[in-house]
């Protein structure tokens, strides 16, 4: 949810801004998916783009399981992996509750409101995290940028999106390593400048770890990472060979392509 998510990879709006959603926020209404998903997000402030879809194309839950988004935003990640899997449930968790409640509106607007709760409240609070069910997956997009080591948004939306405030890094690892079931996977998008504290903070909670690098074009380096762990598991980590976004004229990979626009999934 950090600030680069509003680049020009943003998926187009398809809907001039909307007063009077059921958030309270001016809105507008984008496509992901190639169409499959539409969405409504705030007009300013947080913006998804491609990150929380790449997120999504990491899940391989099976049919009739689980999965929690955890700061999940508007419901991208998780509203993507139930349109792709048909048989996947899921919940989604943001501490905005402005944010919770597009998620919710999302997903009755696409006809997944049966398979997809919303909550509101901190990954911190007990009594938002309990009763949860089975988890066999959980994605997390968290803030990207440590708290003091960035400006503050003037949106407060925007701010809380982008800066962790009082779940660290360390908390969203904890939080989401505890709720997964014994063997189930836990993915993480975020920067690659973070890597190595994310990879040690997953390597005390889980194993099997598998690191994909994301690189904007072929030769650059790679900005964001996908991070997946299985609980209770101890296979050797791997470091595959990087997604790539672009060719050199700027148009998305056949990869990137099937991934972000045909609802393809990414072997990890």
């Amino acid at each position: 949810m950090a600030a680069e998510r509003q680049a020009a990879n943003a998926a187009p709006a398809v809907g001039a801004a909307a007063p009077g959603s059921a958030s309270g926020l001016a809105t507008t209404t984008d496509q992901f998916l190639g169409g499959r998903l539409t969405l409504q997000q705030p007009h300013d402030g947080y913006r998804a783009a491609i990150d929380p879809v790449l997120l999504a194309a990491a899940v391989a839950a099976p049919a009739g399981g689980r999965i929690a988004d955890l700061g999940c935003g508007v419901g991208t990640a998780g509203l993507c992996a139930l349109m792709r899997l048909p048989g996947l449930a899921g919940i989604g968790i943001d501490l905005q509750e402005p944010l919770a409640t597009l998620a919710a509106s999302n997903a009755t607007a696409n006809g997944l409101a049966d398979r997809y709760e919303t909550r509101h409240g901190s990954i911190l609070d007990k009594t938002v995290m309990v009763g949860l069910g089975t988890i066999n997956q959980v994605i997390v997009n968290p803030p990207y940028l440590p708290q003091g080591e960035a400006s503050l948004s003037a949106d407060p939306i925007k701010a809380l999106a982008n800066v962790e405030s009082d779940a660290r890094l360390a908390d969203w690892v904890a939080v989401a390593a505890r709720i997964v079931r014994p063997g189930g996977a836990v993915t993480f998008i975020h920067r690659a400048d973070r890597l190595p504290e994310l990879l040690a903070l997953m390597r005390e909670r889980l194993g099997s770890l598998v690191i994909l690098p994301i690189q904007p074009k072929a030769g650059e380096e790679a900005h964001r990472v996908l991070v997946q762990g299985r609980k209770d598991k101890r296979a050797p980590a791997r470091l595959l060979a990087p997604l790539v976004l672009h060719t050199a004229d700027g148009t998305y990979t056949d990869v990137a392509q099937h991934l972000l626009r045909d609802a393809g999934a990414l072997e990890l």
